[in-house]
């Protein structure tokens, strides 16, 4: 992918890119494999807003993206890489031997006509392959990783995103995440080979508030901008500061820094190193 810049004619366009698009070969996506995506201006079945800042945004469908890949053995061939208005990324359309077709995440530099495996055992080392993190080399980048065996790819999903493979003894295996987390998972688990795609998408520059609408995105308003009784930052005269210790949420919890795990989590002791800060 290629990040496209155009002449400053006008305010919206000076400090901003595009993507270029370069690397899509299909333009309209298989009818089978979309839905349609309801809007839901972050309100709940009540009718209340639960998510805030949604809303509005341009006509989408939804691809039925395959995380699991679990047609195990039998080559694929890629037909197509596709746009998909709902992630970062891109996917891939595959058919199968049998003529089974499917999207799933492509990995950087997946050709058109490519051959990919899905498999519970080794497999070669290549781009687009699956399979169980024993089967695969430690010091390989993998993405779309399972947490629990059989339950489909939860991490590493997003553009440019890539796990390290640091060691596997036994039944676990010791992975390094995008966060700089270091974890531990079974090493039953499924993974891809390779780096999600896309991973210029980072340096786009959205330029202009109209960009973001269309995303269905809303305007974000800062709390010092709003009525004591709407924040805990809002109220005073001018420019006035926060007037706290430190910076809270519209329902007075700690913002900024503050930590938001759970304590007690089962899955505490899988975590050998937390993030990066």
């Amino acid at each position: 992918m290629a990040i496209k810049k155009y002449k400053p004619n006008h305010a919206g366009r000076r400090k901003s890119s595009v993507d270029a698009f370069s690397d899509i070969t299909k333009k309209k996506p298989e009818k089978k494999l979309t839905v349609i995506k309801k809007k839901t201006g972050g309100r709940n079945a009540q009718g209340r807003i639960t998510v805030r800042h949604i809303g509005g945004g341009n006509k989408r469908f939804i691809r039925i993206v395959d995380f699991k890949r679990n047609i195990f053995d039998v080559p694929a061939e890629v037909l197509a890489i596709e746009y998909d208005p709902n992630r970062n990324a891109r996917i891939a359309l595959v058919q199968y031997e049998g003529g089974e077709k499917s999207y799933f995440l492509a990995p950087v530099n997946l050709r058109v006509g490519t051959r990919v495996v899905s498999s519970k055992s080794k497999i070669d080392v290549k781009a687009g392959n699956r399979s169980t993190i024993e089967n695969i080399p430690p010091g390989v980048m993998v993405y779309n990783v399972e947490l629990s065996p059989g339950k489909g790819g939860e991490l590493a999903r997003s553009a440019g995103n890539g796990i390290m493979i640091q060691s596997v003894e036994g039944d676990n295996a010791q992975l390094k995440l995008p966060s700089g987390e270091i974890r531990l998972v079974s090493s039953k688990c499924m993974a891809t080979i390779g780096q999600v795609s896309n991973p210029d998408y980072r340096h786009i520059r959205w330029g202009k508030a109209g960009r973001t609408r269309r995303k269905g995105i809303r305007p974000t308003v800062r709390g010092k901008a709003m009525n004591p009784v709407d924040h805990p930052h809002g109220g005073g005269e001018g420019r006035a500061p926060i007037g706290l210790k430190r910076p809270k949420t519209p329902w007075g919890k700690p913002a900024l820094g503050a930590r938001t795990r759970r304590k007690g989590k089962k899955s505490d002791k899988h975590i050998i190193k937390r993030r990066n800060k």
